[in-house]
């Protein structure tokens, strides 16, 4: 089971700061950001399309220039970062998930991509149209789709976009989904568990992997289960 670090650790960091995705790094597999672009094009990392809910300011991300973005706090004292710090950060040590927000965006956020190595790099989006163009612009990306219902049906649509991975709202992912997904070579993540019980349910269905806010809590859990059956069945 593959941990993803959602949003770094927003659970105890300011979300998608690089204090969040240090935090995140030390239990996960991957962690994932928010990106968007500033008004002179340059991808940040951000979740929301105004600073005003998660920095000490208030306006579009897209109308505020990466110099405005940077005179943020965006909790902590720690700052906005920009996608190239992200790939700097994780370079070597984690794995990436990158989600695009913003369907206007997209080539921006790929260009800059596309200029790295992409082994340990997947490009996701709720937006069908913004995955299919992410995988024509960087075809040695790995791509996926969010989905949070399951009509159209998630596999079929992830198919067509020639997508590596779906990811479903954890609560609406059923094995029978998995399976399908699975027979097809499709990867799943969920998003986003956070408790005991659907971190095992993510187990028992046969998900690839799950985001969470607290990676390390998803991480120490699932370790503690699978020694605890480890020593079950030695005394089989």
């Amino acid at each position: 089971m593959l941990i993803i670090g959602h949003r770094g650790a927003r659970a105890h960091e300011p979300e998608n700061t690089l204090r969040a995705l240090r935090l995140g790094m030390k239990c996960a597999d991957y962690v994932e950001v928010d990106v968007r672009l500033s008004r002179d094009g340059v991808p940040v990392v951000i979740h929301d399309a105004t600073v005003d809910r998660t920095t000490d300011g208030a306006g579009t991300v897209r109308d505020l220039t990466l110099r405005e973005l940077k005179t943020l706090d965006a909790g902590c004292g720690a700052e906005i970062p920009t996608l190239r710090e992200v790939l700097d950060c994780v370079r070597g040590t984690c794995g990436l998930f990158v989600e695009i927000k913003d369907a206007n965006s997209v080539e921006g956020i790929c260009r800059q991509l596309g200029e790295e190595r992409l082994d340990n790099v997947f490009v996701v989006s709720f937006d069908a149209d913004t995955v299919k163009r992410a995988g024509d612009l960087i075809p040695e990306a790995k791509t996926g789709l969010i989905v949070s219902e399951t009509n159209p049906d998630p596999v079929e649509a992830a198919l067509a976009l020639g997508a590596a991975a779906v990811l479903p709202r954890f609560d609406l992912a059923e094995r029978a989904l998995v399976a399908r997904a699975h027979r097809h070579h499709l990867l799943v993540f969920l998003w986003t568990p956070n408790t005991p019980d659907a971190w095992e349910r993510a187990c028992a269905i046969g998900a690839d992997g799950l985001a969470s806010d607290d990676p390390c809590a998803a991480r120490e859990y699932l370790q503690s289960v699978r020694t605890h059956h480890t020593a079950s069945s030695s005394f089989r």
